[in-house]
């Protein structure tokens, strides 16, 4: 199976920090359509996202799951939906004791790529990672998947100021994630 792995803040819905509360997750424009043309197309649409506001306190673990339930809503009303959300909830100097650890899940690792591969039968060579950070395009190399720079979120800064001393480069950069989507099937 091939699939396309999203990072969510930035890329998906907007890009506001920690997202602390319900009412401030906004998907991007384009971003519910994105999806859909993945699921006509056959792909995979799987979600791995760092999520170590949990672990530094900053919100519980249940506003996660509905800040995820929102996604899955809003993506639903467009005709879209994920195959699969993956969160790293760790950090090495969280808060919260239970999730205190050097994981291999945390991107630029590529653990959350290589147990969703595990667990969903995905063929990382044929697959790609969008995402706003230059740590999505190293967590895509890690995993041996391809990988493309979007210019929301964080992605315009990140293009100008920390590509050019980088060591790693994206396949393809993109306006947002619907441009990238489109790119990509393009080329399928």
């Amino acid at each position: 199976m091939r699939a396309v792995f999203l990072d969510r803040d930035g890329t998906l819905n907007e890009e506001r920090g920690y997202i602390n509360h319900l009412s401030r997750f906004r998907l991007l424009p384009g971003a519910a359509e994105a999806i859909r043309l993945l699921n006509e197309a056959g792909l995979a649409a799987v979600v791995v996202s760092n999520q170590s506001g949990v672990a530094r306190g900053y919100f519980p673990e249940s506003l996660l799951a509905e800040v995820d339930a929102s996604l899955r809503a809003g993506l639903a009303r467009a005709g879209a939906a994920l195959d699969a959300t993956y969160y790293c909830l760790h950090h090495s100097r969280a808060r919260v004791e239970r999730l205190r650890r050097d994981c291999d899940c945390r991107k630029p690792r590529p653990g959350l790529l290589l147990r969703a591969a595990n667990e969903m039968g995905i063929d990382l060579g044929a697959s790609w990672l969008i995402g706003d950070r230059l740590l999505d395009v190293e967590t895509a190399q890690a995993a041996g998947v391809r990988s493309i720079l979007v210019l929301t979120g964080y992605g315009r800064g990140e293009l100008e100021f920390v590509l050019p001393g980088a060591n790693v480069r994206p396949d393809h950069v993109a306006e947002d994630v619907l441009s990238a989507v489109r790119w990509l099937l393009d080329r399928a």
